[in-house]
């Protein structure tokens, strides 16, 4: 399998990459077209000309029946009203940008603590779905799976024993989880789900497919667990703030990603605070030193 920009990943699912590479997207969001006669588009990607005329240029003459997104983030969303008026299909996700959030990250989002990299506020499906809707596109059925945990939001979609896996789970990095947007409890809850449906592979919204699923499930938890054992121990020593944590646990990282980084600390830190396991020094939480219960 080559990393062309356009592949036919099997029959019936084609993926085309956005042209929008960094070090948040790796080579690029990833969108399917999923179908033979009729379509399913899946994650349309970022707001980019180029892209839609690639995406038509795909789907040519064909009808498509509905445009789904895995959550609403620019780079998977920010596309779907051109194509949805390019091709007269409907919009269909979990809801709006912040749908979904726990009563905690609604707490969270009204003391102001933001997370917002890259939300597309603005974002609102023609049909909203829930989990375990069923689309029934020529080919076989698509299923959603409410998994949260990049988001509040985040839909799977389940389709011929495999999962369009979003951001939930990627190959080529692990998951960036930002409060209140992100939600590391529901990550892994979401993880051990996906797990028990045992996907023969995962197509994820960046990078290639996953073809070992329960074992890079596996891992991305094994990494969670690792990081919050590195913050417990370095909370040993004293109360430190999510900034002080990151520059400790994340030395050899680009400054330029210790913003992301921080914001996965204080997912962390978060997470440890609702199980009673460390206490702010005051409400403010992103500002705030952190010390073991």
């Amino acid at each position: 399998m080559t990393d062309a920009p356009l592949e036919e990943l099997e029959p019936g699912l084609m993926r085309l990459r956005a042209p929008n590479p960094s070090p948040m997207t790796g080579p690029g969001t990833n969108s399917y077209v999923v179908g033979y006669d009729r379509l399913v588009v899946l994650d349309p990607g970022p707001d980019d000309p180029a892209h839609l005329q690639a995406l038509l240029s795909v789907i040519g003459a064909r009808p498509v029946e509905a445009i789904l997104v895995t959550h609403a983030h620019l780079d998977h969303s920010a596309l779907a009203p051109a194509l949805a008026r390019a091709t007269g299909a409907a919009v269909c996700a979990y809801g709006p940008a912040t749908a979904g959030r726990s009563a905690v990250m609604r707490r969270l989002a009204d003391a102001g603590i933001g997370g917002g990299e890259g939300l597309d506020e603005g974002f609102a499906p023609d049909r909203c779905l829930a989990d375990g809707a069923e689309l029934a596109p020529e080919g076989a059925p698509l299923t959603a799976l409410h998994m949260p945990g990049h988001m509040a939001g985040h839909l799977c979609f389940a389709w011929r024993g495999a999962v369009f896996s979003g951001d939930l789970v990627m190959g080529w990095s692990s998951t960036l989880i930002s409060p209140p947007d992100g939600d590391l409890a529901a990550f892994r809850r979401s993880c051990e789900r996906l797990r028990t449906h045992a996907p023969r592979r995962l197509y994820p919204g960046h990078g290639a497919p996953v073809d070992s699923p329960a074992e890079r499930i596996d891992w991305l938890l094994a990494h969670r667990a690792a990081r919050e054992a590195q913050i417990r121990a370095a909370l040993e020593d004293g109360p430190l703030d999510p900034a002080a944590l990151t520059e400790r646990l994340y030395a050899d990282l680009p400054i330029a990603l210790h913003p992301a980084a921080r914001r996965n600390v204080l997912a962390h830190l978060i997470d440890l605070m609702e199980r009673n396991l460390v206490t702010p020094s005051d409400g403010g939480l992103v500002g705030a030193r952190f010390f073991l219960t």
